[in-house]
C-alpha cells in the first residue's frame, strides 16, 4: 500500500475516534448528576420489568389478593419515579451546555423509555381492575409472552445505557430485542388464534386478545426504542 494512503486513512481514523471521543465528554464532562440520572433510568426500566414477572406470577396463583396489589404497587412506584427522573434530566439536557442535536437525541431516548415502563404499569393495572380469568390451557402461552416483552424491555435497557460507552454493545443488545419482540409476536398470535378457535363467551375471547395485545405492545415499545436508538448511534458513528 502507497505511504501516502495509508497515512490518510489512519489519519481519517484518528479523527472518526476523535470526534467520537469528544461526543462523549461533550455530553458527560462535568455533569456526573445527569451521567447519574439517565444510569438510574435505565436501572427502572430493568426493575419494573422484573416486577412485571413476578406480579404476573402472583395473578395467575391468586388473582386479585393482597399480594398481587402490593406486587402491582411497586410498579406504580417505579412508574412515578421514572417520571420524575424523565423531568429532572430534561432540565438538566437544558440546563447543560450540550450540542443541541446530541440532547435532542438523549430527550427522545427518555421518553422513549419512560413509555416502556409506563405500558407495563398500564398492563399491571389492566390486570387488578379486569380480574381476567385466564383458563389454565392458556396460561404457560402467557406465561412465555410475559417472559418474552420483560426480557425485551431489559435488554432494550441494556443497549440504551451502552449508547454512551460503547456502539457495540448497543448494536449486539439491539439484535437481542428484535429477535424477542419477533418472538413475542409468534407467541401473542398463537394466544389469540388458540382463544378465538375455543368455545367461550365472546366477551371472553374479547377481554383476553386485548389484554394479549396490550401485553405484547410492552416489546413493540421496546423495539421502537431500539429503532430511534440505532438511528442515534448511526449519527454519532459517522
Amino acid at each position: 500500500m502507497d505511504n501516502g494512503v495509508f497515512y490518510a486513512k489512519k489519519k481519517k481514523l484518528y479523527l472518526r475516534e476523535r470526534k467520537m471521543f469528544n461526543v462523549k465528554i461533550s455530553l458527560f464532562s462535568g455533569t456526573r448528576e445527569l451521567e447519574h440520572k439517565i444510569d438510574l433510568m435505565h436501572d427502572k426500566v430493568i426493575e419494573c420489568a422484573m416486577f412485571f414477572k413476578e406480579a404476573f406470577a402472583i395473578f395467575l396463583k391468586e388473582k386479585r389478593s393482597l399480594s398481587y396489589r402490593r406486587a402491582s404497587k411497586k410498579i406504580k412506584n417505579i412508574e412515578s419515579q421514572a417520571d420524575d427522573l424523565r423531568r429532572e434530566i430534561e432540565s438538566s439536557l437544558y440546563a447543560q451546555n450540550l450540542i443541541p442535536d446530541l440532547r435532542a437525541d438523549v430527550l427522545q431516548m427518555v421518553e422513549n423509555i419512560d413509555k416502556v415502563i409506563n405500558e407495563l404499569d398500564e398492563v399491571a393495572h389492566k390486570f387488578y381492575i379486569e380480574q381476567p380469568d385466564i383458563p389454565e390451557q392458556y396460561q404457560d402461552d402467557f406465561k412465555l409472552l410475559v417472559q418474552q416483552v420483560s426480557d425485551c424491555a431489559e435488554n432494550m435497557a441494556i443497549s440504551s445505557r451502552a449508547f454512551f460507552r460503547d456502539f457495540v454493545t448497543v448494536r449486539d443488545y439491539s439484535q437481542k430485542v428484535y429477535f424477542l419482540e419477533h418472538e413475542s409476536d409468534k407467541t401473542s398470535a398463537r394466544l389469540k388464534e388458540n382463544v378465538f378457535a375455543s368455545d367461550m363467551e365472546l366477551a371472553h375471547k374479547i377481554q383476553l386478545n386485548m389484554l394479549i395485545g396490550e401485553v405484547a405492545d410492552v416489546a413493540d415499545k421496546a423495539e421502537d426504542c431500539i429503532d430511534a436508538l440505532l438511528i442515534f448511534t448511526i449519527k454519532r458513528d459517522i
